[in-house]
This record gives C-alpha cells, sequence and structure tokens, in this order.
C-alpha cells in the first residue's frame, strides 16, 4: 500500500494505519503522474493522476509525489486493506477515494501497489484546495491539526 499524507511513518495517523497489524515492511517510494493537494479546512491530502483535477494554485506542481510503501503479512493483509478502505471512506456516497493500482519507484525499483486516489473532483476546484508543489505532504507546514473521520465533516458545498 502507498501512503503519501497522515497514514505515513512519523505523521498524524500513522498507528491507524497499524491498527489492523503492524506493517511488516516500510520503504520509502515515489510514485510519478501524480498530484498532491492539501484539503482545508479538512486538513488531509487529496493524491490525484495527472491530468485528473486543476485545484486552486498556480504553483509549478510537481507530478512525483513522496510517500511509503507498507506492506503487511499475509495473513494481516486483508483486515488491514478492510480497514484502510473503510478509513478512506470508500463505502461513502460518494466515495471519498477509490483504491487503485499504481507503479511506485523504490530504490530497489518499480513495484505495484495500491494507492487511495481522491474520488471527489469537484471538491477540487473549490478554495481551500491548495497544491503541494514539492509533492510532498511533510512540507505542509500545519499538517498536524486534528480533522474529523471521513464522513463525519460536512461537504465542503452544503451548509454546515
Amino acid at each position: 500500500m502507498f501512503v503519501y499524507g497522515t497514514l505515513m511513518p512519523g505523521e498524524r495517523y500513522e498507528a491507524v494505519a497499524q491498527a489492523a497489524g503492524e506493517a511488516v515492511n516500510r520503504e520509502r517510494a515515489t510514485l510519478t503522474g501524480h498530484l498532491l493537494y492539501d484539503l482545508r479546512p479538512e486538513g488531509y491530502p487529496a493524491l490525484v493522476a495527472e491530468g485528473g483535477a486543476t485545484g486552486q494554485s498556480n504553483t509549478v506542481h510537481s507530478d512525483t509525489v513522496h510517500g511509503w510503501i507498507l506492506t503487511y503479512s499475509a495473513r494481516q493483509w486483508p483486515a488491514a486493506l478492510a480497514h484502510l478502505d473503510d478509513l478512506e471512506g470508500l463505502h461513502l456516497t460518494p466515495p471519498l477515494y477509490a483504491r487503485t493500482l499504481a507503479q511506485a519507484q523504490t530504490q530497489a525499483g518499480s513495484q505495484t501497489v495500491w494507492v487511495y486516489l481522491y474520488a471527489r473532483p469537484e471538491r477540487l476546484e473549490q478554495p481551500g484546495c491548495v497544491a503541494v508543489p514539492p509533492g510532498d505532504w511533510t512540507a505542509v507546514a500545519d499538517r498536524h491539526g486534528a480533522t474529523p473521520w471521513p464522513g463525519e465533516e460536512a461537504a465542503p458545498d452544503s451548509p454546515a
């Protein structure tokens, strides 16, 4: 599983990514052909395939996203995947994220990974969607603030 935001090692929800079991391997990786956004006031990232959104920034935007590959044991994988799918709002209508396969690059080479892409393109055209130019969530200064779980926040275009 490629993680690029709050679930990365050292980030505020690292423990959530391990709730179904400890990742047996963590490896730094990059994902090309994708763009990373910081959503405010939500306080979490949105990853989209390049060409899939424009966002609200005129900043030069990197198409390389930095993150980690988390590998779970074969025994833990089904529970970990179900847990992460729930966390990423795949069950919501409309879904918050969609899980898809992608090619990530590590020091050892290319690896096929699951990754969660943001699934609400209309949100990316609204205020509060800011490009993360270096493609690195750790470059977002105020990324450690508390945020609601998916489905608990009001939609940006609905009354609070």
